[in-house]
């Protein structure tokens, strides 16, 4: 079954949301199927890396950090943008990161991303460094300190 389906549970994502998304007539869900299969057989030529994940509590704990980061920054946000638009600095900081794995950084890129008033600019792969754009910068070392004690130490647990 995997020669003809490499990666199963891409293919079954990708046919249940196109059958979700343009309805259950037969002939969406056979273009669905072939579309499915198709671009499974493409991710062969991409060759991606193998995912190495060490399941655990670091998972549970890092999901239940970056749900309560988003609801708090999403409070913080809104208090900066409707009580003191003059007062609040935005700036870029340069952050060193020691994660190698690229599932690993998709990962934060999408934390980061996710979490309201932080944004993933670009990840500078020869220098290891990661430029973040902060809504309300104060302080360029708390928010360093601050991705990486909450998500960078869970997710080089994670990400073997």
């Amino acid at each position: 079954m995997t020669r003809l389906v490499p990666f199963p549970l891409l293919a079954a994502a990708l046919f249940v949301m196109w059958v979700l998304l343009t309805g259950f007539s037969p002939g969406h869900v056979l273009l669905g199927a072939v579309v499915a299969l198709l671009v499974s057989r493409v991710m062969l030529m991409l060759g991606p890396e193998p995912v190495r994940i060490r399941f655990g509590s670091a998972i549970v704990k890092l999901a239940a950090l970056v749900v309560a980061d988003i609801v708090r920054s999403n409070i913080a946000v809104a208090r900066i943008v409707l009580f003191r638009p003059a007062e609040q600095r935005s700036g870029f900081i340069e952050f060193p990161t020691e994660l190698r794995s690229p599932y690993a950084l998709a990962v934060l890129a999408i934390i980061i991303t996710a979490t309201p008033g932080t944004l993933w600019v670009q990840h500078d792969a020869r220098r290891h460094v990661v430029l973040i754009h902060v809504l309300d910068l104060v302080d360029d070392e708390a928010w360093i300190a601050l991705i990486s004690d909450r998500y960078e130490r869970l997710l080089l647990e994670i990400f073997v």
